[in-house]
């Protein structure tokens, strides 16, 4: 379903950490960015440069969104009432390829992003080709009935290296998920630590 293979590793070892937790990351095996010289690039890092790292590492993990993209929903966040770090989270959560990924009903955000495009989902029983497409509290995502049985999402429910978190309701026999609530950074099963303040301090001075 992705061909964002090649891609997504390399954002890993760019980061140096295995920022979806999948088994087979390179960073596994080496934390070291790639390139011959990615052993000697370990330095003191300063502090735009883990402002930069924090933001990249965050707008990768959703599918590495365009700076455009990102930009614009970190300012939205800005806008809305409450926490900016706490909001951008929800903001990205509410996508709806994010929303088609947690619910396990793909394996990865990169094939959430095309398994929506390629229209196998729908909200609300209205089919959406979007990835972007925000979901609200209480809207209803399902795998089209002809999509049910395509092998990347049997596949990807049998996955044991992840769970679906409690903001999301999942039946994965009838292949449906209910947005139950738009959660927060403390919800969210990232598994490297994700750092919205750093990401709030490099737009602040950019």
């Amino acid at each position: 379903m992705t061909k964002r293979t090649s891609a997504k590793y390399k954002i890993d070892r760019r980061m140096g950490e295995n920022i979806w937790g999948r088994p087979k990351s390179p960073v596994n095996r080496r934390e070291y960015g790639p390139g011959q010289h990615g052993q000697r690039r370990k330095g003191k890092v300063s502090d735009f440069g883990l402002q930069l790292r924090a933001k990249q590492k965050l707008k990768g993990y959703y599918g590495d969104l365009t700076e455009k993209q990102f930009k614009r929903i970190f300012v939205e966040a800005e806008r809305v009432r409450g926490d900016t770090g706490e909001n951008l989270i929800g903001l990205l959560e509410r996508r709806l390829d994010a929303v088609v990924y947690r619910a396990k009903f793909v394996a990865t955000v990169f094939a959430a992003r095309q398994f929506v495009n390629h229209a196998h989902v729908t909200v609300n029983g209205q089919s959406v080709n979007i990835p972007s497409y925000r979901v609200k509290e209480g809207d209803v995502i399902e795998v089209r009935a002809k999509s049910k049985q395509l092998a990347v999402v049997l596949e990807a429910v049998g996955l044991a290296e992840r769970d679906v978190p409690d903001y999301l309701e999942v039946d994965h026999n009838k292949m449906t998920a209910k947005f139950v609530r738009t959660p927060g950074l403390g919800d969210v099963p990232y598994p490297v630590q994700m750092e919205p303040n750093l990401v709030i301090e490099y737009y602040a001075q950019n």
